[in-house]
């Protein structure tokens, strides 16, 4: 037996010479590189008493080094666990607990704070740093540079991903070295990427978009990628002009459309641009492709399944890419609408919980077989948790997260059809809304809304303008408009902190 996710990227590496990836200092990093250093840490993390099954907690700013480290532990047959780097000390200490990794690996200068929270997972505590610093990275200068991979097959463990959490504890999502194999060979196959690519990647890596999604795609198209720390609209812009591809998240694109360079010159060498992780506002969809002649196409996907839907490919130029929509099921996997009690498919058009299934859908959450079973239906489907509609054209829609369904006088009332009221008036960036606790009514439909960059809005206005628009029970009780919304490091809009901003708006 192979170590079998790596064992499928490297047949599919090109030359050991080709490149892999460019640095934003202009450091090249070829495919040679990819074997060598990440046999180098799994030597390493060998040497540190890693052994297959075993937990590597990772906690690190974005560098290539940590992407080696995630291969590393792959071949060393132990489990990724990346951490976001905004997590504080005390969100770190309830990972660590939970998922008892063997290794914890963080900033080096994070260290002294988190020394103790490491010990008292009976973690072995190393630093990695940016510039190829920090305690691991001097063991990982001085091991060998081949390793004979530790032999992992389709169901064994590859990584465990921690979800956001804005329902109380985190839960970790367990990932099998085919669950993650599966998506990148559907992906790189549907999205059409080829050794030729040259895929900007500007996202976290902590994270599936950044990690697995943009990551896996290139290694299995034996393409290369401008590694960049971070997203900046202006330095994308510059290096636009030597890429193919491009992955990011809607706020990438909001701030590539505000900027005067963003053209159809500008763009004209790149064949594809996704947007993920958060959903695209159809404005930005629009102005988007009036700069620049390029539909962006959205997908969806979600921690526990990777990728489960993307809008075509091919047509885009006759439109087959559909604002507001994230397409339609990859092949090899299922997805269908089901009444929320009952599982009962619905109808074409009708708003239901979406359920998937395929071999993109993740083992169950880690050391949790109660909330294992009760997310699984009897005959495999995952209850992602997400409200959507399939149209007749068979596009799937995504309405909002169940927790998100707002119960008010005892009618039910989806988010989404009231943004897209908002979100059309003129002067509107985009808007939330949100049930908040009512007396009367159980909950009152919240409106939170953002103007557009020197627009003046009028919340009694937007109150008017729905009243011939939507159904009374479906009208906001309270208007607000604000600067900005919340977002977590992914760009979804977090709901949870604006129900607990407004939490006592209908009190008496």
């Amino acid at each position: 037996m192979t170590n079998h996710l790596f064992a499928e990227i490297r047949s599919r590496m090109p030359t050991p010479e080709t490149r892999f990836a460019t640095l934003a200092d202009g450091r090249v990093f070829r495919y040679r590189d990819v074997l060598e250093v990440s046999a180098r840490f799994a030597n390493v993390l060998a040497g540190l008493g890693v052994k297959p099954g075993d937990r590597v907690a990772v906690q690190v700013d974005k560098s290539l080094e940590a992407l080696m480290l995630y291969l590393g532990t792959v071949r060393a047959g132990a489990i990724f666990l990346p951490l976001n780097n905004a997590y504080t000390p005390a969100e770190i200490e309830y990972f660590l607990g939970d998922a008892k990794p063997a290794v914890f690996v963080c900033d080096p200068a994070k260290a002294e704070a988190l020394r103790t929270v490491a010990a008292g997972a009976g973690a072995t505590l190393e630093t990695l740093g940016t510039k190829n610093d920090g305690t691991l990275a001097e063991k990982v200068a001085g091991a060998e540079t081949g390793f004979a991979d530790v032999a992992r097959g389709p169901d064994d463990l590859a990584a465990i991903l921690y979800t956001s959490g804005t329902t109380g504890r985190s839960k970790g999502a367990m990932l099998s070295h085919e669950n993650l194999a599966s998506n990148a060979r559907v992906l790189t196959k549907e999205w059409r990427f080829t050794k030729d690519d040259v895929l900007l990647h500007a996202l976290p890596i902590f994270h599936t978009h950044g990690l697995f999604v943009a990551t896996n795609i290139v290694l299995f198209a034996g393409a290369q990628m401008i590694f960049l720390s971070k997203f900046d609209a202006d330095d994308i812009l510059d290096r636009m002009p030597g890429a193919t591809s491009m992955m990011g998240v809607p706020t990438f694109y909001v701030r590539l459309v505000d900027s005067p360079r963003l053209d159809r010159e500008i763009t004209k060498g790149m064949r594809l641009f996704i947007s993920g992780s958060a959903p695209l506002l159809a404005e930005t969809h629009r102005a988007f492709q009036e700069k620049t002649g390029h539909a962006i196409l959205e997908r969806y996907g979600m921690t526990e399944t990777n990728m489960n839907t993307s809008n075509p490919y091919e047509g885009a130029e006759n439109g087959s890419r559909i604002a507001g929509t994230v397409g339609f099921p990859l092949p090899g996997t299922d997805l269908r609408v089901v009444d929320p009690d009952s599982g009962k498919a619905v109808a074409d058009g009708e708003i239901g919980m979406i359920e998937v299934r395929g071999p993109n859908v993740f083992k169950g959450y880690w050391q949790n077989p109660e909330k294992t079973k009760a997310e699984f239906r009897d005959d495999g489907f995952f209850i992602t948790g997400d409200l959507g509609k399939i149209d007749a054209r068979g596009y799937v829609h995504i309405v909002g997260r169940g927790k998100d369904l707002i119960i008010t006088g005892g009618y039910n009332v989806y988010p989404k059809e009231i943004e897209t009221e908002i979100d059309g008036m003129a002067g509107v960036n985009e808007s939330a809304v949100i049930g908040v606790a009512h007396k009367d009514f159980g909950e009152g439909v919240t409106a939170v809304v953002v103007p557009v960059k020197g627009a003046t809005l009028d919340a009694d206005a937007i109150l008017r303008t729905l009243e011939g628009r939507l159904a009374k029970f479906k009208l906001p009780k309270k208007v607000f408009v604000v600067d900005e919304l919340p977002r977590n490091t992914m760009g979804k809009v977090q709901k949870n902190v604006l129900r607990e901003t407004y939490k006592d708006i209908y009190k008496a």
